[in-house]
């Protein structure tokens, strides 16, 4: 007999319902998700937004960096970006859900804040866990192909309406954290649910050239300067670009035009990881900028 790919696991149906019965009666409530958020994070942050709204929930996200303006098109009227007001969009919420992280040290400037929370935030994510996890009360599996598939999990289970917006933001969720769906992570279930929100509304031409056809020029300058630093090591599979202090303000761009440097020398034959490594500069910063590609065999 075959089972239903998109059924929702039994573990992630009943710590859905005990993270909304750990929600209780919660009007206001604040969303957030790692520093320089990506498809995923935005995604579900907005996918979730809607969702509650469902529930009679009003849902605000409050972000440690500011929203990326590759995905501005995601902020519709029912959802609402309070991030310019930091930590000050966490007073008089009733709950805080965490999205997309494991540890609460990715929150960046929000982490001491959300510490504090009284009660504890809830989270819902995908990545192994970490000796301190943003909540106390988990939606988790690492077999989700993203935290979008999560979020899918919780309309399905709590029988909410994936409205074409919904849609277009959980696809996003799912697109961009699969790579465009080439990453080992697409699993058949990850594939059956874009297929239903292709259903519900979603423009798969429209989404390419919103997320991968719409970059701004400079960022074809950074791409060409960072690949004039190629490096690789044949032995160990190794290679790496580089992205010199100052560039993001020579040409106009910001952190997050640095997403998907490092698949181009990834694309090399051999090569296992390659590296966007970061340097200390006026742009930069250090560490937070720090990029890899994998293969397959060792994501």
């Amino acid at each position: 007999m075959r089972t239903d790919p998109i059924a929702v696991p039994e573990h992630r149906r009943t710590a859905i319902l005990a993270l909304m019965a750990e929600l209780g009666d919660a009007k206001r409530v604040a969303l957030s998700t790692h520093m320089n958020s990506d498809g995923d994070g935005c995604g579900s942050e907005a996918a979730l937004a809607l969702l509650l709204a469902q529930r009679g929930i009003t849902a605000h996200i409050v972000n440690p960096t500011p929203w990326p303006a590759m995905y501005h098109w995601l902020l519709t009227d029912g959802v609402k970006d309070r991030t310019p007001e930091g930590a000050k969009a966490l007073k008089g919420i009733d709950r805080l859900i965490v999205l997309d992280i494991s540890d609460v040290k990715r929150l960046g400037v929000l982490t001491e804040t959300v510490r504090a929370l009284t009660p504890a935030p809830l989270t819902i994510d995908h990545h192994l866990p970490s000796d301190e996890p943003p909540g106390t009360v988990f939606v988790t599996d690492t077999k989700a192909c993203a935290t979008g598939e999560l979020i899918w999990d919780v309309a399905s289970v709590l029988e909410l309406e994936i409205t074409p917006e919904i849609a277009t933001a959980l696809y996003t969720a799912l697109l961009t954290d699969t790579g465009g769906f080439r990453f080992s992570n697409t699993s058949p279930r990850c594939l059956a649910i874009a297929s239903r929100l292709l259903a519900a509304g979603v423009n798969p031409e429209e989404m390419y050239r919103r997320i991968y056809a719409s970059v701004p020029k400079g960022r074809l300058g950074l791409l060409r300067d960072a690949l004039g630093t190629l490096g690789t090591d044949d032995t160990l599979g190794l290679a790496w670009v580089s992205v010199a202090a100052g560039a993001l303000e020579q040409y106009n761009v910001t952190g997050e035009d640095l997403e998907g440097i490092a698949e181009y020398p990834r694309s090399i034959v051999g090569v296992r990881l390659a590296v966007l490594p970061s340097i200390r500069g006026p742009s930069l910063g250090c560490a937070s900028h720090c990029s890899f590609a994998t293969s397959d065999m060792a994501r």
